[in-house]
């Protein structure tokens, strides 16, 4: 966690924020100005504590209070949100006996942050969040530091639930690295298809897959998708992002594959970058990454091209780029869309 306040109301709060200091060095702590002294690792603030705390809980990631929990509720309260966009919120006592974890536990790294200070301080954390508290898994966090995206937040809740109350949940997983989970919890079984999974009697499931599913148990499903997919593209300078997006959209509906999945778009480096690929990295949030024609002449691939090495120096671009940039297999051979388009579809393998 990069950008972390740190607001003191008292004078021992004030030594408490400094002995932090000591352990977070990047931390700004914020002050009373009637405290103020010659200490210069203190940012002392004349208005009142009520605005100064809604102006660090909005801009920060993480603020840690050294006042009361409940002060420090009805001071944040009003400008709650969700958990996916409000900062970690973390008490201390005035005595240091306690680290609280008391708003975005999970998602907003506050439970991961309470023990980290405990330790560095020698208090007690205190974290009450459900899985943390029956030691299993977190289902929101599953394959996060691996920047896998839940396809559909509604479900977590249910999902969750499931797991803390210990009842058997499957999963499922064809891609992704398998090193999310150290020793899983009794009430998970490991399937190794669709079919016995669908038929494992679970009252909820894990999926981990860059496929599209369907089907009546995506109800009581939570479905990951890890960044598998990289999409190499054959393009001309003026391809637009429309035609891209077409192109994109169409292969992943014939071959059953989820765009959330997609981790790059890939093409040959030219004189120019094509804006519609631009383009559509931007509407699409999906880096773009170009590799030079000597690299791409170097992969072997099944469909090259003597006209497209006419134009661009390599016998194959799109399947080419997607081989080079996943490292891995080629699942959709070049599609073309003429007469300016070519897509192909490699997954990569951890």
């Amino acid at each position: 966690m990069e950008k972390v306040s740190v607001l003191a109301i008292t004078k021992n709060g004030v030594n408490i924020g400094i002995k932090l200091r000591e352990f977070f060095p990047s931390w700004k702590v914020f002050a009373p100005k009637k405290f103020e002294d010659e200490n210069k690792e203190i940012e002392w603030y004349s208005e009142p504590t009520t605005e100064k705390i809604v102006e660090l809980f909005k801009n920060n990631e993480g603020l840690v209070c050294l006042f009361s929990l409940g002060a420090v509720i009805r001071l944040i309260a009003p400008h709650l949100k969700d958990k996916k966009t409000d900062p970690a919120v973390i008490v201390i006592d005035d005595k240091i006996n306690f680290v609280i974890s008391v708003l975005s536990g999970h998602i907003g790294g506050a439970n991961e942050l309470t023990q980290e200070i405990a330790k560095k301080i020698n208090a007690i954390p205190v974290i009450t969040t459900a899985a943390d508290v029956n030691k299993t898994i977190s289902v929101d966090l599953v394959g996060r530091k691996f920047g896998w995206r839940i396809e559909d937040e509604s479900t977590v809740t249910k999902v969750s639930a499931c797991m803390v109350n210990n009842e058997k949940i499957a999963v499922f997983q064809d891609v992704g690295n398998k090193k999310w989970y150290e020793e899983l919890p009794k009430n998970i079984k490991l399937c190794e298809n669709f079919d016995e999974l669908k038929n494992s009697n679970s009252k909820g499931y894990l999926i981990i897959s860059d496929k599209k599913i369907e089907g009546d148990f995506l109800k009581d499903s939570v479905v990951y998708r890890p960044p598998s997919l990289y999409v190499g593209i054959g393009l001309h300078w003026d391809t637009t992002k429309e035609t891209i997006k077409e192109g994109i959209d169409f292969c992943m509906k014939k071959y059953n594959l989820s765009p959330k999945s997609i981790a790059k778009l890939v093409s040959i480096k030219k004189p120019e970058d094509v804006q519609g690929l631009i383009d559509i990295g931007k509407e699409m949030e999906i880096p773009v990454e170009y590799i030079t024609r000597e690299e791409l002449s170097q992969i072997s691939t099944p469909n090259p091209s003597d006209t497209v090495k006419s134009f661009e120096g390599t016998a194959s671009v799109s399947e080419a780029a997607a081989i080079k940039a996943s490292k891995g297999k080629l699942i959709v051979e070049k599609q073309k869309f003429p007469p300016n388009l070519t897509i192909a579809i490699a997954r990569k393998t951890d």
